[in-house]
């Protein structure tokens, strides 16, 4: 059986399909390559020394973990030097990262979180990376934040790797959702799944039911329901997934249907979410809504949504499309009433 591998992908879909140009085909090539780094390294664990925290706090405050640290130098190191970016932002800088003077510069923007989930590290939990890459649109100036500042809508390519069992990539160029496995004897990504489809309906959610205390009135009535089960007004029952890594939650949700709710609640109101809105909630709504999904803050859709800074929290409430569209029904009825 013929393989595909990541590389002859890219090329189709630059030649027959003219979805990408050959600078982006060659900057997704590098970030798989980053990927790959990063896997071996989650791979190594305690026996590198790589588990437990650095020392130090990101820009959010967050404590972070020593792969924290080395995802992050892994993914700017392989991608400054390329030619095809003229800046990058991560979700572990406080500022963008502007290609220096000494390299070539391109047209695009990569925007990253370099280590989804990595509270699960130390208990050898899936993790992963979380990609998103935007064209520079005021070519004339110099890359700035606001060069960034751009909606979900402006993605022209959006991926994620889930470090676990096996090594995968998920990837979109506008043109369906992908998947590929590291082969890890011949070092190379290998199409294993094409034109991911999500289900409409599904019986799975996954929601930390532990917050459940200070969710907003449209969330708890959603999840009320869910829990009445065959009883309750839904007529049939539900399972709950939680992973707390997003990337496994929502590969989850790609291969078998479902829901992920990570909503906004009271314990911090002019908070308008926990996740981030340019390194987590756009990259993965691209993918979730490539691959006939939903995707909203539950008052609007997430793509829509026009950045304010480069680390602005939101929403996020993706995945199966009836499913999402009733949490979305019920924080409209609850504003007008």
């Amino acid at each position: 059986m013929r393989r595909t591998t990541l590389t002859q992908f890219l090329v189709e879909q630059q030649r027959s399909a003219r979805a990408i140009k050959p600078e982006l085909r060659l900057l997704i090539e590098v970030v798989a390559r980053a990927c790959k780094a990063i896997a071996v390294n989650v791979g190594k664990g305690a026996l590198a020394n790589l588990l437990g925290n650095a020392g130090t706090d990101n820009v959010q405050g967050e404590a972070q973990k020593k792969l924290d640290v080395i995802s992050n130098e892994i993914l700017m190191e392989a991608n400054e030097w390329g030619g095809h970016l003229a800046g990058m932002a991560s979700e572990e800088m406080e500022t963008i990262h502007e290609i220096p003077n000494r390299y070539p510069k391109g047209e695009y923007l990569l925007l990253f979180d370099p280590l989804d989930g990595s509270s699960n590290i130390d208990v050898n939990v899936s993790i992963g990376t979380i990609f998103s890459v935007l064209k520079k649109t005021d070519e004339l100036g110099p890359v700035s934040e606001r060069s960034f500042l751009l909606p979900g809508t402006a993605q022209v390519a959006a991926g994620y790797a889930v470090y676990g069992p096996t090594t995968l990539l998920v990837l979109t160029v506008g043109t369906g959702v992908h998947c590929f496995t590291l082969d890890r004897e011949m070092g190379s990504w290998v199409l294993t799944q094409s034109n991911l489809k999500i289900p409409e309906d599904t019986s799975e959610f996954a929601i930390n039911m532990s917050n459940m205390r200070h969710w907003e009135p449209p969330v708890r009535r959603y999840i009320d329901e869910l829990l009445a089960g065959r009883e309750g007004p839904r007529g049939k029952d539900f399972n709950m997934r939680w992973v707390a890594s997003m990337v496994a939650d929502v590969h989850r949700i790609l291969t078998r249907g479902g829901i992920f709710m990570y909503p906004r609640d009271k314990r911090e109101p002019d908070k308008p979410g926990k996740l981030r809105l340019m390194y987590e909630a756009n990259p993965m709504s691209f993918i979730i809504e490539q691959a006939g999904g939903a995707s909203t803050t539950g008052l609007e859709r997430i793509l829509d949504v026009r950045p304010g800074k480069l680390h602005e929290r939101i929403s996020v409430i993706l995945g199966s499309r009836n499913e999402v569209e009733r949490v979305a029904a019920y924080h409209a009825e609850s504003r007008r009433s």
